[in-house]
């Protein structure tokens, strides 16, 4: 029940705003024409036609509101103005008349005196004093100097940003310069460096042939010691040793090599030279075994 009365409430208040907006609207519009054709008839002009819509007269009356307040304020102002002006006739007035009885008018003065006395008045004019007392021209001197000094403090500190800016732009062509000609250096070197990149590119194609061909040669090295049976273990060292192993064992053959070619300057018997040459061949089996006990016992130290 509650929620209907809200409910109620709500669209009444918007249809109360919605009649307030109408009501406000025809009084805006009712206003708003005669001001129209008064301010048309006031320029010698005749009022266009067009479409008086809620948007159009509202703008219209917020322009003839804030053009209403501002033609109050300036009429405020002109009126002080006019009255300050009939103040200034009024005291010009007594003045003139204070300087005709003391026999000092216009008319009787010299036209040096009028002319010096109307140079001071334009600088009076000229300063925005009130008078011609020479405090106030000292005040009004001492304030164009001070504005002086400020705009030269503000005309020194312009011309040093000025400066600084003028310093900042010549680094900066500066720099474009460099930067224009390095950017036409690399462009140059754009050709040699592509044709040393295809120079590049060639020889890395051989590098991985020869590559290829080299871990080729290499695999056939690898299977040719398996087939030998060279192994990891047969190092320098033990190369070097068996080479002294072979040197020593070529010393101790050469006296049996050379006996054994002694015997072929004797005058031939066939039964010594047979003993001797079975001889001889146990000495060379034996040097033979002794041979391979030595490779032996040089492989077994290596493991």
């Amino acid at each position: 029940m509650g929620c209907c009365v809200d409910g109620n409430n709500g669209e009444s208040s918007g249809k109360q705003n919605l009649i307030d907006e109408s009501i406000k609207g025809r009084i805006r519009t009712y206003y708003m024409t005669p001001l129209i054709r008064r301010l048309f008839d006031a320029a010698g002009k005749e009022v266009p036609d067009f479409e008086y819509t809620p948007r159009s007269i509202a703008h219209l009356y917020n322009l003839a509101t804030v053009s209403q307040a501002k033609t109050q304020a300036a009429n405020i102002v002109a009126n002080d103005f006019r009255q300050k002006a009939a103040e200034y006739r009024s005291q010009a007035a007594r003045i003139r008349e204070i300087l005709e009885n003391v026999g000092l008018a216009q008319e009787s003065l010299p036209s040096n005196v009028v002319a010096s006395a109307q140079v001071l008045a334009n600088v009076a004019n000229l300063l925005n004093i009130r008078d011609t007392e020479l405090s106030s021209f000292l005040v009004a001197m001492g304030d164009i100097s001070l504005r002086k000094t400020g705009v030269d403090e503000k005309r020194a500190k312009v011309h040093k940003e000025s400066k600084t800016l003028l310093e900042y732009t010549r680094k900066a062509i500066a720099r474009l310069t460099y930067l224009k000609r390095t950017l036409a250096q690399l462009e140059d070197d754009v050709a040699p460096c592509d044709a040393q990149m295809e120079n590049w590119k060639t020889n890395l194609g051989v590098m991985a042939s020869k590559e290829r061909q080299y871990m080729q040669q290499y695999n056939n090295y690898r299977a040719l010691q398996n087939r030998v049976g060279y192994t990891l273990e047969i190092n320098h060292g033990v190369l070097v040793e068996m080479a002294e192993h072979k040197k020593d064992l070529e010393k101790k053959t050469k006296p049996i090599l050379d006996t054994l070619r002694s015997y072929q300057d004797l005058p031939p018997d066939k039964a010594l030279a047979a003993l001797a040459i079975e001889d001889k061949k146990r000495q060379y089996a034996a040097a033979e075994k002794y041979l391979e006990d030595v490779l032996e016992s040089a492989l077994a130290t290596s493991d």
